[in-house]
Order: structure tokens, then sequence, then C-alpha cells
């Protein structure tokens, strides 16, 4: 049995090759992260999950969604403390994270490599 406070670890990415067409559409769900929040990889994710030759960007649209999602909070969290005036720093760290690390997993993703972000919420598994 488990007490609930164990870190699993999230499940290995899908082998195989992907497909250019999978490693771009992998690249534009991480880059959207920065614009648009949850809306595209929640679209994308939506669109490949019961696709079995898609397993590359179906894993790589529930990382980026997580991640998001794992983000949103966070900003909800930084908005209720911005009146104590340290909320606007943790929106404004939780900003540039999100640039940062969806710059990153477009361009690791796009290489071919299954991209996991060091910080998410794994909520869609």
């Amino acid at each position: 049995m488990t007490d609930g406070n164990e870190y699993t670890a999230p499940p290995p990415a899908p082998s195989g090759a992907p497909s250019d067409d999978q490693k771009t559409l992998a690249l534009i769900t991480h880059l959207s992260g920065i614009v648009l929040g949850f809306i595209v990889p929640l679209i994308i994710w939506l669109i490949n999950k019961d696709q079995a030759d898609k397993g590359f960007i179906n894993d790589q649209a529930k990382e980026a969604l997580n991640f998001q999602l794992t983000l949103l909070m966070v900003y909800v969290v930084g908005i209720i403390l911005s009146i104590i005036l340290i909320g606007a720093l943790i929106n404004l760290l939780a900003w540039v994270a999100c640039i940062i690390l969806s710059i990153l997993a477009g361009v690791k993703s796009h290489q071919g490599e299954a991209y996991r972000y060091p910080f998410a919420i794994r909520l869609i598994k």
C-alpha cells in the first residue's frame, strides 16, 4: 500500500522513431503553450489520443498539457498571493520558466527526443 506521498516517475516515452510530421506537431504543441496556455496541447491530445500510430505526439501533447495545467495552478496561486506582493514575483518566475522550458521542450521534441519537464503535476496519464 502507498501512503500517497510517493513520487511516481512519468511513463516512459513511446519507442520507435517519430515521423517528421509528428516532430513538427510536437514542436508546435510545446511552443504554443507560451502564448495560448493549455488550449493547443489539449486539442492535439484529444485528436490523437486514440491513434496507436501517433504515440510520440500523444506523449508530448500530454506532457505539454500537464506542464501548462501546472503553470495555470501556479498563476492562480500567484494572483491570490499578489495581495501580499509576492504573487507578482511568483507569476514572473512562472512566466520565465514557461518560456525557457517550452522552447527547450520544443527543440528536444523536434529532434525526436521525448521531453520531460522538470516539474509538472501529471494529471493526464
